[in-house]
């Protein structure tokens, strides 16, 4: 590349999803010329199979959920909750995904004014003039260049070779969404935030729900957590089968119904349902961009291996979101997709910093985080003194009649310093918020225990589980804490 090279674009983007999103409206407003080449719907994983729609799925299963279990937790109150219309609950769905991708994808596209063309594309040429082969969806064939390019075309479901799962008629997190009829019974592979979302999305609209686990629910957070949402799992009827391998999948020819075998506890065991869902995990989606030919590297899984400034071994071709390996947030994707237009074109040379990423597990009660586990931050080599705080010791949770949960504080013993949060309770997401401002600006237990909190908040459990670090919290008086 010299400087008398004229490329047809500045930023040509693969893939319409947050990551690419953020980088064209950033470069756009450095004033680059950018190309989005999308081969499917506009809007990627979130907007249209992800975030969305199963967040609003899980919000009307949590509706009806209330309906049917206020008359527990509530005295005086009556309520019941009827069948559910699968094919209208879908459909609603639907049109709130259309709207969102219409507004805030199709339509930002069209008032920045960066060029979407739909097709498939795929790099050719060589290393040091790498070029995108463009097949449109007519067939029509087009070649461009780019100064930089950015692959941004995201993860899909992760299906295991498990014998006999190819010939049968598998549901993942995508296709579950699109059923007209709520399953009478499920079996859900996996233990991960899919899975648990799933399984109670699917419980609470009437499916008797097996989960099979490898290890336990939530495996990558704390120990704690599993242990709640075991017990909530268990209230609502959810079976949970821990340390079990599926090694074979069939259809039984005479009821229709999956039948899963797996290793339980040293021995076998037949697991049976109308409908399987495979919640394993996800991959990144690179097989087809051709890019061994324009020297970018790619990992066991498929990632692109990328540097922390989002570059990968071919200069001139960037990684972001799913794609990478890291993180599967939407909010990793955008901050991604602009940090990698500030090092290619403004040369800023800045790395991508996860330290304090939130992450929060949409069950209810919700699983959240920031920062290290316990576990974590003995394996970074911190000696850390941890609380473990029952929400009954929360004013908030007592007034909502649900004190199903916790919240652990990881410390450093040394200082003081909060490096982790961890939480399962209602609006679990919000304390993980708290607790970003809390690990970015370095506070201490001490520091988080005598600040002012209001009252009847769930965000006051930070500061009483900080309390708990050198107070009997059961002597607190709830008003006067």
């Amino acid at each position: 590349m010299t400087g008398a090279t004229v490329f047809d674009y500045d930023l040509a983007i693969i893939g319409s999803g947050s990551g690419a999103f953020a980088a064209a409206i950033r470069g756009t407003n450095l004033g680059k010329r950018v190309l989005m080449v999308e081969r499917g719907t506009v809007g990627g994983t979130c907007v249209n199979t992800g975030c969305i729609p199963s967040k609003t799925l899980l919000a009307a299963a949590e509706a009806r959920h209330v309906a049917s279990d206020a008359s527990g937790r509530f005295a005086g109150i009556s309520t019941s909750a009827a069948p559910v219309e699968m094919a209208e609950l879908i459909e609603a769905k639907q049109s709130l995904v259309e709207n969102m991708r219409a507004e805030k994808y199709v339509g930002l596209a069209a008032d920045y004014g960066w060029e979407v063309r739909h097709g498939t594309a795929v790099f050719a040429g060589t290393p040091s003039e790498p070029v995108l082969e463009i097949t449109g969806h007519d067939g029509a064939g087009t070649r461009v260049s780019a100064e930089h390019y950015l692959v941004a075309t995201g993860s899909a479901p992760w299906i295991p070779p498990v014998q006999g799962l190819a010939d049968v008629e598998y549901l993942t997190s995508t296709t579950a969404m699109e059923l007209d009829e709520v399953p009478p019974s499920m079996l859900i592979l996996g233990g991960g935030y899919v899975a648990l979302e799933q399984a109670q999305l699917f419980a609470r609209l009437g499916t008797k729900v097996t989960m099979l686990v490898r290890s336990r629910l939530a495996s990558a957070e704390e120990p704690e957590a599993a242990h709640a949402l075991m017990g909530v799992f268990a209230d609502e009827g959810i079976r949970v089968v821990r340390r079990a391998t599926v090694s074979s999948v069939r259809t039984d020819p005479a009821s229709g119904d999956v039948v899963a075998t797996a290793a339980v506890s040293g021995g076998q065991e037949e697991f049976r349902a109308a409908r399987v869902l495979i919640a394993t995990g996800r991959r990144p989606v690179t097989q087809a961009l051709n890019l061994d030919a324009v020297g970018v590297r790619t990992g066991d899984r498929g990632e692109i291996m990328v540097q922390a400034t989002l570059s990968s071994t071919n200069p001139r071709i960037w990684a972001a979101g799913d794609v990478t390996g890291h993180r599967e947030f939407v909010y990793v994707a955008a901050a991604h997709g602009t940090l990698m237009v500030e090092n290619a074109f403004n040369h800023a040379g800045r790395d991508m910093d996860y330290r304090h990423l939130p992450r929060v597990t949409f069950t209810s009660p919700a699983l959240a985080a920031v920062g290290m586990t316990d576990r974590e931050a003995n394996e970074a080599g911190i000696r850390c003194e941890c609380r473990v705080l029952p929400l009954e010791y929360v004013p908030r949770a007592l007034v909502n009649r649900d004190t199903r949960g916790f919240i652990k504080i990881v410390a450093d013993t040394a200082t003081g310093r909060i490096v982790g949060i961890t939480a399962v309770a209602k609006d679990a997401g919000d304390l993980a918020a708290a607790g970003v401002y809390i690990l970015e600006t370095g506070m201490t237990v001490d520091q988080v225990a005598n600040l002012r909190s209001p009252y009847l908040t769930m965000a006051e459990g930070i500061k009483i589980a900080a309390q708990s670090y050198t107070t009997d919290v059961s002597k607190l008086s709830c008003c006067a804490s």
